[in-house]
């Protein structure tokens, strides 16, 4: 990656709608009682903020990291006001990151972006964080994509992606293999892996507090 690609990315992406998994995952937990505590969702990798703003938007705390100062500004400059008291950001290592418990892990392309030992590190935090009747939604690399060949990047199979969520029932999982262009306009033949999955077991109060 040069130096501009993801500022360059943030401007490109900055407005786009929040991606679908996201926002299935979220329609997916019942709605709360009155007075009760806002659910938490973890955002890694937030960028810009698009899915971050639509959770903030339909009531969620979010707390969203990302390893650019340059994508936490962003996030932060579109959310408004009155969300933002709602909303905790950090600039960090994605692979060091401690999740915190929380509801709701949302990892939209980011996490093919990891090394092997790193990408397999950032799912142990991933399952620690999600308690019973949680969930996770992701999108990822699968092992036909264009990127598999680069050592810095980590695009597994179908199988490997559904060990990491052993525990999990899987609600959607959708593969997409086409030729296309990244966001910035560069040719690339993607094969992507869909993600919502519940964590089995129904917790006997809301899982943060």
């Amino acid at each position: 990656m040069t130096e501009t690609h993801w500022p360059d990315y943030y401007g490109v992406t900055a407005e786009r709608p929040a991606w679908p998994t996201v926002t299935r995952a979220a329609e997916a937990f019942p709605e709360l009682e009155p007075g009760v505590p806002s659910r938490l969702a973890v955002d890694l990798g937030c960028g810009a903020g698009r899915d971050s703003r639509e959770l903030l938007r339909r009531g969620w705390r979010v707390i969203a990291m990302d390893m650019t100062r340059e994508g936490i500004r962003t996030l932060r400059a579109l959310t408004p006001e009155q969300d933002r008291d709602r909303l905790e950001t950090h600039v960090a290592d994605l692979a060091a990151f401690e999740i915190p418990a929380c509801d709701l892990v949302n990892a939209n392309l980011i996490l093919p972006f990891l090394a092997p030992d790193a990408y397999a590190q950032a799912w142990g935090h991933i399952r620690r964080a999600i308690g019973p009747g949680g969930r996770f939604s992701g999108i990822l690399f699968g092992d036909r994509d264009e990127s598999i060949d680069d050592p810095e990047m980590t695009c597994a199979s179908p199988e490997v992606i559904r060990s990491y969520l052993d525990g999990f029932e899987i609600e959607h999982c959708v593969e997409k293999e086409e030729d296309g262009q990244t966001a910035l306009g560069e040719p690339h033949h993607f094969h992507l892996i869909e993600i919502v999955a519940l964590r089995r077991g129904a917790p006997d109060y809301d899982l943060v507090g």
